[in-house]
């Protein structure tokens, strides 16, 4: 537990170096969870048991998840920044943009451990549970992130106001 809280702690403050900000890193943190869900959907159909590889594949989950995230906050902002667009229109068109790039990315990964997952061959069976865990958090995260994290991020950015309160 000490070792995942610690990878999310790090991967919490580089991203925070690299945004200049606490709040950025705070909206993309949001798509962690998200994995979980995806985790115990995939070791309850495939029967697999939490143990030290399902253990890995949780920690890698935590720098890989972030990468969809990362995609849509950095260019939201890019686009408020350069092209000063308001939040609302700035969110659908980097949803939009960058769709492609986030789903090219997950898939490309998600099918890169199917093989593993699968555990054909001598050995592989020790590793198939982390591969399995990769891609359950991995394609629920990549699902649900591209709407919890336009929403986290207008929540942020406009703040916490009721819509019929102005």
């Amino acid at each position: 537990m000490i070792s995942i809280l610690l990878a999310i702690f790090l991967v919490y403050m580089i991203m925070a170096m690299l945004y200049e900000s606490l709040r950025d890193p705070l909206i993309v943190m949001f798509s962690i969870p998200l994995a979980i869900i995806g985790v115990v959907l995939i070791l309850i159909l495939t029967g697999t048991t939490f143990n030290v590889e399902t253990y890995i594949g949780c920690i890698m989950l935590g720098g890989i998840v972030v990468n969809n995230a990362i995609l849509l906050v950095d260019y939201t902002n890019l686009l408020r920044r350069r092209d000063k667009m308001p939040t609302r229109e700035a969110i659908v068109e980097a949803g939009r943009r960058r769709l492609r790039p986030i789903l090219m990315t997950s898939l490309t990964t998600i099918m890169a451990m199917i093989p593993l997952a699968l555990g054909l061959k001598e050995g592989s069976e020790i590793q198939s549970p982390l591969a399995r865990t990769v891609i359950g958090g991995l394609t629920t995260s990549t699902l649900i992130t591209l709407v919890i994290i336009p929403v986290v991020y207008s929540l942020f950015e406009e703040g916490f106001r009721l819509p019929w309160k102005k």
